[in-house]
């Protein structure tokens, strides 16, 4: 015959694996110090030498278009356009939008995030992104823009929307903040379970998959990572959660917010994105939103011309009008 006390033993230690295991994995993940530290450059030159010294780290290893991009105008300008790229792309992907806002007057910086742009399209390196990196990111290139114009806009697509984000809900002297398309979520994962997944991806070793499974590495331009690491995806929902945390008791520091959205975006949670904004606006932020509607059949990366199926032709003028209005 069996005996009781010991099913009675293996239901206990079942029901505290369970019991564990959900409490790791429904928890919020864990948190990201979001307080600013603030060290503006002064003065245009103090600015230039921390961009040089920003080119300076780079490593040798780095393909010569994802370096850094500093479109100048030789001087402080009325305002500053900062350019924050996306997840596995570079600040290739930003070069030619921002060529235009270059050619309106503006001071333009596109720095690389950390572990990007490098040639080797395979590498692994891309696998160590952090959280707080992305929020050190954010504030180390503000600081630096404050040095090249008077008004400092930075302006992000995915994971640069949430960097973005990082810095509207951080920084006073961010003029605007435009969010494009942020990753705050994947369409893949259920929005009641995002910060479950951001939990369980750091949790498991992590993997890299492709992106186009078909393409593989034919399936993206050649300035990008064509394969994306779990654990990365799993520090951007996790920076994500971080800013949705502080912008539910604590109105976001930007002087103005835009937040832009792609109805036919296939790749990132237009539902979370909402659910922040409204946490912004409900807070007096001078906030707006504007969609591109899902008839334009739009790509989530919309603004890199040598994606796919670009209409950069519609796109540009609409971000240009919302970036300088």
């Amino acid at each position: 015959m069996s005996n009781p006390n010991r099913k009675w033993l293996i239901v206990a230690v079942l029901f505290a694996v369970v019991a564990i295991t959900g409490y790791f994995l429904f928890r919020s993940p864990q948190g990201v110090g979001l307080a600013s530290r603030f060290h503006p450059a002064q003065t245009y030159a103090e600015a230039v030498k921390r961009i040089e010294a920003l080119r300076e780290t780079e490593p040798a290893t780095m393909n010569p278009r994802c370096s850094l991009q500093f479109m100048s105008h030789g001087k402080k300008t009325a305002g500053v356009i900062l350019f924050v790229h996306g997840y596995t792309s570079c600040p290739q992907q930003f070069s030619e939008l921002g060529r235009k806002l270059f050619d309106r007057g503006y001071n333009v910086l596109i720095a690389p995030l950390p572990h990007h742009g490098l040639s080797d399209r395979m590498t692994e390196e891309q696998g160590r992104l952090a959280a707080e990196e992305l929020a050190r990111y954010a504030d180390e290139t503000v600081d630096i823009a404050q040095g090249l114009g008077k008004r400092v806009t930075m302006v992000g697509i995915s994971a640069g929307g949430v960097t973005t984000a990082c810095a509207a809900q951080t920084r006073s002297d961010l003029y605007r903040a435009v969010i494009i398309s942020p990753a705050f979520g994947f369409t893949m994962i259920p929005t009641t379970l995002t910060g479950a997944a951001s939990n369980l991806f750091r949790m498991l070793p992590n993997r890299f998959d492709w992106w186009d499974s078909l393409k593989q590495a034919a399936g993206s331009p050649l300035h990008t990572y064509p394969r994306y690491s779990t654990h990365a995806l799993a520090e951007i929902l996790r920076l994500g959660s971080a800013i949705r945390d502080a912008a539910r008791f604590k109105r976001p520091a930007a002087q103005s917010i835009v937040v832009v959205t792609n109805a036919a975006d296939q790749d990132v949670n237009n539902a979370l994105t909402r659910d922040i904004t409204e946490e912004w606006r409900g807070k007096g932020t001078a906030l707006k939103t504007y969609e591109f509607d899902a008839s334009l059949q739009l790509n989530h990366d919309l603004i890199d011309p040598q994606q796919p199926n670009q209409k950069t032709d519609l796109v540009y003028p609409r971000l240009v009008e919302l970036i300088t209005q």
